[in-house]
């Protein structure tokens, strides 16, 4: 059973009474860890029978590890038998190495892949420590990344600026301009979709307080804004809510519209263990044999590749503006594999 974060608390606390060769009385190490949890979590009084159970723990409990050498002397004063113990210096079990080897792995990945410079430093460090204790296996878990995709460099001037609430001045490239543009620009969340990040926020230019989304690969350039530039909040924004009603990033004007399609039986099972969006819902069966799903949400682009990755394996039913739009694009796409 995991040990709960008061007693972890009440564990260093009597660690730290004891190191040293120190002494404690049993009121005194009751006192210490109920003024400790009091400073931390506004925890109520420490029980001495609590206390009293902490040692044994501390002492025999197979799923601590500790087996602290704690003695009474004059049937008073609780002390270690061994002046240089301390519960930090308890070895790491092999379960608990071999979790931190996997922590570490994926962590290693993760700041690698998405521009983190400050996590990667510490990662490293920390994948030094554990390999020097025990030797380093392959791991087992592999997260998709893009090592070419551009814009991670930003991550990090990013992610400070969120957190510490200013502007930037943003040089940004979108694909349907001939040239860049700069403009000031304050950042909210950032997003990862399908291994693309987005940064949301506020474009300063821009009267409408509308929330829009840059892709990090089409960022040219990252600066601070000038200091006299004030960050322009939204209390508004609930990224929540946002992303609700909507697949991938892009949330269009207008309202959910309830869409409805089919899936043939072999394709079936894959949109049921990994659904379009959380409304899904199966709604039965139609005449052509076909399982109808459906889900409630604002169409967008994202949603549209979606559904055309499927191929033949999926139909839209309705709306009947999304299932002409996909038609359209089903018939340019037909053209362009005519035999000249």
């Amino acid at each position: 059973m995991p040990v709960n974060r008061k007693a972890l608390m009440r564990y260093k606390v009597i660690d730290r009474m004891l190191r040293h060769g120190k002494e404690a009385t049993l009121d005194e190490l009751v006192y210490a860890c109920t003024d400790e949890l009091r400073k931390e979590i506004s925890y109520g009084s420490v029980s001495r029978r609590t206390v009293q159970h902490d040692l044994q723990e501390m002492r025999y409990s197979e799923a601590l590890g500790y087996y602290a050498p704690i003695v009474v002397i004059n049937r008073k004063f609780y002390c270690y038998e061994d002046p240089d113990y301390t519960i930090t210096k308890v070895p790491l079990s092999h379960d608990d190495l071999l979790r931190l080897t996997e922590a570490v792995d994926l962590l290693k990945q993760m700041s690698a892949s998405q521009g983190f410079d400050g996590v990667e430093d510490a990662v490293n460090r920390l994948e030094d420590h554990v390999a020097s204790i025990r030797q380093k296996a392959n791991p087992v878990i592999y997260l998709e990344n893009n090592e070419r995709l551009k814009g991670l460099g930003f991550m990090t001037t990013l992610h400070e600026a969120i957190i510490e609430r200013t502007a930037l001045s943003v040089t940004y490239q979108p694909f349907q301009l001939p040239e860049a543009m700069t403009f000031l620009f304050s950042p909210y969340i950032l997003k990862e979709y399908r291994n693309r990040w987005f940064v949301f926020g506020h474009r300063h230019d821009s009267d409408n307080p509308v929330i829009i989304n840059l892709a990090l690969d089409r960022i040219v350039n990252l600066v601070d804004a000038p200091k006299e530039t004030p960050y322009l909040s939204n209390k508004a924004f609930n990224p929540k809510e946002y992303f609700k009603d909507i697949v991938g990033v892009t949330r269009n004007d207008g309202t959910p519209e309830h869409v409805v399609f089919r899936m043939n039986e072999k394709e079936a099972p894959y949109i049921r263990t990994k659904p379009l969006h959380p409304s899904q819902q199966e709604i039965g069966v139609d005449e052509e044999n076909g399982v109808l799903f459906s889900i409630d949400v604002i169409p967008n682009r994202e949603l549209e590749r979606d559904l055309l990755a499927f191929g033949d394996g999926l139909t839209v039913v309705s709306p009947p503006k999304l299932r002409k739009q996909l038609r359209d694009t089903i018939r340019n796409s037909l053209k362009r594999y005519k035999t000249p």
